[in-house]
């Protein structure tokens, strides 16, 4: 092959190898997209930030002038703040390097230090250390996440006549939501076992939120191994949350029902859950409120808060969809939330289909309208279908 081909095959072969580069680290999305990633990441790091800073006092500065200059040294304070000690110093002498430039000639040796270049070096260090922190905190998170996803049914009861699937989507690595179901075997002895469904979601986001969690499955797992009623059984996980509401901070809400397979009857206790979707085979729709405050906020004069229950029955062709707030709260580029209005038309106009099959449209639907828009809370659904289920 002549000098003139291997150059071309080079130059092919550079190019292949710079595309393959910038695919990795643009991870396939167009430059459209990663704009748009990078503002809504902006946008949550300012919240962030800002949620640190004084804006009362900043508007109280009579020279408005200087207003803006308060409110700047006050956004880099709070972000400094976010930095330990050593690295806050270590990125202020390398702002005070990059400001001044220059040069520093050693002794007699006549080596010559760049200080923009050892400024830059320097918060290229800092930034190394915020990196190395981030990544272990992913790793430990994504271990919470697996054992979070322990806790949670894989796949739904096998149980004649229902049809259910369950789905959920977090905002962070782990979160405060949770869903279970499962046959109450101890249940007077009762043949068939009757269905407990449960959907959960704590105040809050994070390792607290995932960790309180998690102590709300066990108890509800081991209170429904006795004998104790729906209402019982949501009494005891209010006592609980009370004794670990971490002063009133943390609540739960929760939306719990009990089914009889055989019959369709349903007993069910909304505790300041979003309510749930009754969609009747007639396409009527009937929300479950009836219960009682969320589980865990401080009660009244020492008294244990008070949950009413209600009954439904389900038949045949009829739909229950079970859902946290991060659903209907889901927002678009716009700042627009996805709102229970289209969650309704959604539902409405399922056509006759499995139960996996109309939640994963739902979850469709909501992540095409977010899109890139960061969004703030988790999205957790279930849907019981009754009937034979079309597959």
């Amino acid at each position: 092959m002549s000098k003139s081909g291997d150059a071309v095959v080079a130059i092919r072969n550079g190019g292949r190898r710079v595309r393959g580069f910038w695919t990795r680290v643009t991870g396939g999305f167009e430059l459209e997209q990663l704009w748009s990633q990078f503002l809504s990441e902006a946008r949550s790091s300012y919240g962030l930030i800002s949620s640190d800073v004084d804006w009362e006092a900043i508007g109280r500065e009579p020279r408005r002038w200087k207003r803006p200059f308060r409110a700047a040294w006050a956004l880099f304070t709070a972000m400094l703040m976010k930095l330990t000690p050593a690295r806050r110093v270590i990125l202020l002498l390398a702002l005070v390097l990059v400001i001044v430039q220059g040069e520093i000639r050693l002794g007699e040796s006549g080596l010559t230090i760049n200080l923009l270049l050892v400024g830059a070096l320097l918060i290229f260090v800092v930034l190394v250390l915020e990196l190395a922190d981030r990544v272990t905190m992913k790793r430990d998170l994504e271990i919470a996440r697996e054992i979070q996803q322990w806790l949670v049914p894989e796949s739904a009861p096998v149980v004649d006549g229902i049809d259910m699937a369950f789905a959920t989507r977090p905002q962070n690595t782990i979160a405060g939501d949770a869903y279970d179901a499962f046959l109450r075997q101890n249940r007077h002895g009762a043949d068939p076992a009757p269905l407990l469904i449960a959907v959960a979601d704590v105040a809050g986001k994070g390792v607290p939120a995932a960790l309180l969690m998690a102590t709300f499955q066990a108890s509800l797992r081991t209170l429904a191994g006795t004998a104790a009623s729906l209402e019982e059984i949501v009494s005891g996980l209010d006592r609980y949350a009370r004794d670990h509401n971490m002063g009133g901070r943390r609540f739960t809400t929760a939306f719990l029902a009990e089914v009889d397979p055989a019959s369709g009857a349903m007993h069910y206790v909304n505790a300041g859950h979003n309510a749930p979707i009754l969609l009747r085979a007639s396409r009527a729709a009937e929300r479950l409120v009836t219960g009682g405050p969320p589980l865990g906020l401080p009660s009244m004069r020492g008294k244990d808060s008070r949950f009413e229950s209600d009954s439904a029955r389900l038949q045949n062709g009829d739909s229950l969809f079970i859902f946290t707030d991060g659903l209907v709260e889901a927002v678009n580029q716009g700042g627009e939330e996805f709102g229970e209005e289209r969650l309704l038309k959604l539902l409405d106009m399922a056509p006759a289909e499995s139960a996996s099959a109309t939640l994963n449209r739902v979850m469709y639907e909501v992540n095409a309208f977010a899109g890139t828009a960061h969004q703030h809370d988790v999205i957790t659904c279930l849907i019981v279908k009754v009937g034979e289920a079309i597959r």
